[in-house]
């Protein structure tokens, strides 16, 4: 035991120091300001379109209202709020199927291209907290392009009436961020095997696809075999979190594709160190 607590403040301190390097090197890129850049603009122009826009659900509601008391027939209110959530967090969930390959594809393949991932399989840094460090700084620099849209999003759901509890919003974007930290280990772990940030990149939204749309292969598949590969489906379970349902089993699933890409990541730069030895 008294050797336990200092190897642990060793692997802390080495986490600690891959992240700050990572994080900075996100907020001196060129591409991850330009990431940045084109993401709040579609995401903008979205929360315009989906809220404000000549079809969007205010409009939409007004017109509702207006029929009901031409015709004299109560109609229901629109939730113009929770439905907002649910179609703007799913247009985010979208955008990011595109940026988070973008995001991922350099966290290794940069080392390989120059020649600095050897550096790094030979130190005595362990591979856990060299993966571990890249991972969390690739997830706080999507988190920092979240958060300037749950303002927006605070701002317009503080003038709905009735009131729209926060925990949605809350719920909602906790499963982006899941989902993001899912995505971007696996993409973590394809970005170790090659030095192409391209090829990273095109895989990764390959598999991101493929894992997005299995609900509807287990659809068609069916019986026990569907049932197992439904329980695969990044969207369902992240849209389980949109509707404010936060269960276990969905945190299950997105902490196990988490923990999966820093295994195989890790032991993808243990055969380089190996190869090296």
């Amino acid at each position: 035991m008294t050797n336990l607590f200092p190897s642990l403040r060793t692997v802390a301190a080495n986490i600690i120091a891959i992240y700050r390097r990572e994080l900075q090197s996100y907020f001196v890129s060129p591409l991850a300001y330009l990431v940045a850049g084109i993401f709040w603009l579609l995401a903008g122009f979205f929360f315009v379109a989906i809220l404000l826009g000549p079809e969007g659900l205010i409009q939409q509601a007004a017109v509702n209202e207006q029929q009901a008391q031409q015709l004299g027939i109560p109609m229901p209110p629109v939730d113009v709020a929770y439905r907002f959530l649910q179609l703007y967090l799913g247009v985010l969930s979208s955008l990011a199927l595109f940026i988070l390959p973008i995001l991922s594809m350099g966290l290794y393949a940069e080392e390989r291209k120059r020649r600095t991932l050897e550096l790094l399989a030979t130190s005595p840094i362990t591979n856990w907290a060299v993966a571990v460090g890249k991972l969390l700084a690739v997830v706080t620099f999507f988190a920092t392009l979240i958060l300037p849209l749950m303002v927006y999003q605070a701002i317009a759901l503080s003038a709905s009436n009735p009131p729209t509890s926060p925990a949605i919003m809350l719920s909602g974007h906790l499963g982006l961020l899941l989902l993001a930290a899912a995505v971007l280990s696996l993409g973590m772990f394809i970005s170790s095997l090659t030095e192409s940030t391209i090829l990273a990149a095109i895989f990764t939204f390959a598999l991101v696809l493929f894992l997005w749309v299995i609900d509807l292969i287990a659809k068609s598949v069916g019986g026990w075999l569907g049932d197992a590969l439904a329980q695969l489906s990044l969207l369902k379970h992240y849209n389980n979190f949109v509707q404010g349902i936060i269960d276990s089993g969905s945190l299950l699933v997105f902490a196990s594709f988490i923990f999966l890409g820093i295994f195989l990541t890790a032991q993808s730069i243990d055969t380089l160190r190996f190869q090296r030895s």
